[in-house]
């Protein structure tokens, strides 16, 4: 190994383990990896320019500022406060029509204002109901997720596999190109929840209840017992008054202030109808003039949100409010360090001890292999990182096989947004976690089948639409 490589292995080593331990924010740790490759030489000041002005990083924050225009008109809130009103009259069909609603709009718009302005929603309805939240909110962040794996600009992960494809010489998708993969993997996921997971999540709410009641029955035998043997030896009536009810249970998440909503999005907006309609036109322009082709996806949308604030439909300030920075200096920096594997040729080396051992086997079993590890690893870092660290295995693995690369790009964008095994691998599933009163397992039980249908759906669908 060169030193080039060395040191970029050792920036990827610690920035990767210092996102599992999961103490310091995730665009610093990549901000202070991009740093350092940067002091040490191993890319070069215009190759960093180059990652913070990519097409995916001016795309995403020209969509931010578009959505949060939607956002501040109300719109959003005023969709979702109808579709309440239908749950109202369907009962639970009710609440899986919104939940489906918000699927389908996750696939153009960030889905996490929309989790935070639906969830207590559906949680208010559902106990309206007398049904249990927990059946409902896991649910919900799966299908938002799901749903943003439909199109190019549904997730940041999207964008960013296409965006480091295009560096390394591959055509740019389309903006609807991937979407008869990711709305086939939608359904199966969805139709599972529907018939399987939430009943599985009701049975879970049955037994907690069960144990709860069993831990507060042996909560109240203690004290009695503490208080009869304090009346004995204080020689006391036994018949005293109870004092003090039992402590609060704890539900073992150990993180109980983990997933408040107040620090994600602002609440619930005023409907203001000019606004609506002028951000929403806008947003339909860019989406239309993106999807048949005519500008690229990052010219659409930055014209779109300049005319935002050209039209005073945001102000410059309400602009920069919603670029939401943390996420684009994230893929800016993760960018910098891919650049780095590539320029260096570790992503090379890495490939070609991958495809000795899978290119035996052929093109789909290369294919299951790449999404098996996808998904493993987006459960333990953040998406960014596995785009940044998996696609230009991809490219290599395919081209060695002689296959289109393709379908093993759209299986890195699908593997790599499905974070369902644990509450910390996407942010709505952080976000319902301590709305909905889940424990750790709860996303186990639920998640990890998930994981399977959805990657088994993938093998599926992904050939079909994208031939080797």
């Amino acid at each position: 190994m060169t030193l080039d490589q060395i040191i970029a292995l050792g920036v990827l080593v610690t920035v990767v383990g210092v996102l599992i331990h999961g103490r310091v924010r995730a665009d610093v740790v990549a901000l202070a990896g991009a740093a350092v490759l940067l002091l040490l030489g191993v890319v070069r000041p215009v190759e960093v320019q180059a990652a913070f002005a990519s097409p995916a990083v001016i795309a995403l924050a020209s969509l931010f500022v578009i959505a949060y225009a939607i956002e501040l008109s109300g719109l959003l809130g005023l969709l979702i406060r109808q579709a309440t009103k239908l749950c109202a009259h369907l009962g639970e069909a009710g609440l899986w029509i919104v939940m489906m609603l918000c699927g389908a709009a996750s696939a153009l718009l960030n889905n996490t204002p929309i989790v935070v302005l639906a969830a207590p929603v559906i949680k208010d309805v559902a106990e309206t109901l007398n049904r249990s939240p927990k059946r409902f909110l896991i649910p919900l962040s799966y299908i938002s997720i799901m749903g943003g794996s439909c199109t190019l600009i549904g997730t940041s992960t999207n964008l960013l596999v296409n965006d480091m494809a295009r560096n390394v010489g591959q055509p740019v998708f389309t903006l609807f190109e991937i979407t008869p993969v990711g709305l086939a993997i939608a359904v199966c996921g969805a139709l599972w929840l529907y018939f399987v997971g939430a009943r599985q999540l009701g049975r879970a709410v049955a037994d907690d209840e069960a144990e709860a009641l069993r831990r507060k029955r042996a909560e109240e035998a203690r004290i009695e017992a503490e208080t009869q043997r304090a009346a004995r030896r204080f020689r006391l009536p036994f018949n005293l008054p109870r004092v003090g009810e039992p402590r609060p249970l704890d539900n073992g998440s150990g993180d109980a202030q983990l997933g408040d909503l107040k620090l994600y999005a602002a609440a619930d907006r005023p409907f203001d109808f000019k606004r609506a309609m002028v951000s929403l036109s806008i947003f339909v322009a860019v989406v239309l003039a993106a999807g048949m082709g005519w500008i690229p996806i990052a010219a659409a949308a930055f014209g779109g949100a300049v005319a935002l604030i050209l039209l005073r439909i945001l102000t410059a300030e309400e602009a920069y409010s919603g670029l939401r920075p943390d996420i684009l200096l994230l893929i800016a920096g993760m960018v910098v360090l891919g650049i780095a594997i590539e320029v260096t040729g570790l992503g090379q080396s890495g490939a070609t001890l991958l495809i000795d051992v899978i290119r035996p086997f052929g093109p789909l079993a290369a294919l299951i292999i790449l999404y098996g590890v996808t998904l493993v690893a987006t459960e333990l870092l953040s998406n960014a990182t596995v785009a940044v660290l998996i696609t230009p295995v991809a490219v290599a693995l395919a081209v060695s096989l002689g296959v289109d690369p393709r379908p093993f790009l759209v299986a890195v964008m699908m593997a790599a947004s499905a974070a369902f095994a644990t509450p910390f691998g996407y942010q709505t599933n952080v976000l319902v976690y301590q709305l909905g009163g889940y424990s750790y397992m709860d996303f186990v039980r639920i998640g990890v089948p998930l994981n399977l249908i959805t990657w088994v759906a993938a093998m599926v669908a992904i050939p079909i639409f994208f031939p080797f």
